[in-house]
């Protein structure tokens, strides 16, 4: 039994919310770096082989390209960092960690680091928010060259003149308006769809999507979460200071703490 019921203690003391909160924002944080990452040098490997002839034509794509890894790169590391101290966060705030240390106290530097959590939270989901927008700019150009080459297929056997139908990289702000030739059409552009090169980009930008989706949610659990919290703590507190008063307002006995059951009234005076 001994065993048993520090088991179910530890059990007990665990954030289960916090953890899962913590376990969607890295899934989604990884899936997004990792297929992120690898989509960014695909498209650069597309673009180069079929979109640009010379090297001044896309150079500056590749250096946007390179900066954007390495904003993943810091993403990663932040993100990580900051979903281990959410977890930390959570194992305090557990009612079951309360009453392993007292009964719902709260210190003014406790206080102060749950508002400052809830307050960073809610700035990340923000901001991430126009992260995931971003993300969709990649997913929809995939998807339109994927509609268009679908359409010359279908087109391929009649009479139609498919050379018409293309996809300019330089309508997208992928590369300027000089560079030769910036777009392919036709059968060209058939060819290039049915590549591994373009099924594994598109495929990659929709799991990148897909991971920021999953932190913005995550992000936003976690800001109710600890929101939801803090005033559950609030409120205990309250009722734990309400239960202690000496004397309520019609004069009847009241609990103490410290001595039980006592007497609004004072003590008798002893006769001399």
């Amino acid at each position: 039994m001994g065993c048993y019921n520090c088991c179910m203690r530890c059990l007990g003391g665990i954030p289960y919310t916090s953890l899962v909160g913590t376990l969607m924002c890295f899934s989604g944080v990884a899936l997004f770096c990792g297929c992120g990452h690898q989509a960014l040098t695909e498209t650069e490997r597309l673009i180069e082989d079929y979109f640009a002839r010379n090297l001044q034509d896309y150079i500056t794509l590749a250096y946007i390209i390179q900066y954007f890894q390495y904003i993943i790169y810091a993403l990663a590391s932040f993100f990580f960092l900051y979903c281990i101290l959410l977890l930390a966060e959570g194992f305090y705030t557990t009612s079951a960690a309360k009453q392993t240390f007292g009964e719902f106290r709260s210190t003014v530097c406790g206080r102060c680091l749950g508002t400052t959590f809830i307050a960073v939270t809610y700035a990340l989901a923000v901001l991430w928010l126009v992260v995931y927008a971003f993300s969709a700019l990649p997913v929809f150009f995939f998807y339109n060259m994927a509609s268009t080459c679908h359409i010359i297929d279908e087109l391929s056997e009649s009479t139609a003149n498919i050379n018409q139908l293309c996809i300019d990289a330089r309508q997208y702000g992928l590369l300027p308006w000089n560079a030769i030739p910036g777009k392919v059409c036709g059968m060209t552009l058939s060819n290039t769809c049915k590549t591994k090169e373009f099924q594994l980009t598109y495929d990659l930008f929709i799991a990148a999507f897909a991971g920021a989706g999953i932190t913005l949610l995550a992000l936003l659990y976690g800001f109710l979460h600890l929101a939801t919290m803090r005033l559950y703590l609030r409120e205990q507190q309250r009722k734990h200071k309400a239960e202690f008063v000496d004397l309520d307002l019609f004069g009847t006995p009241v609990m103490d703490w410290k001595r039980g059951i006592c007497s609004p009234y004072g003590a008798p005076d002893q006769e001399l």
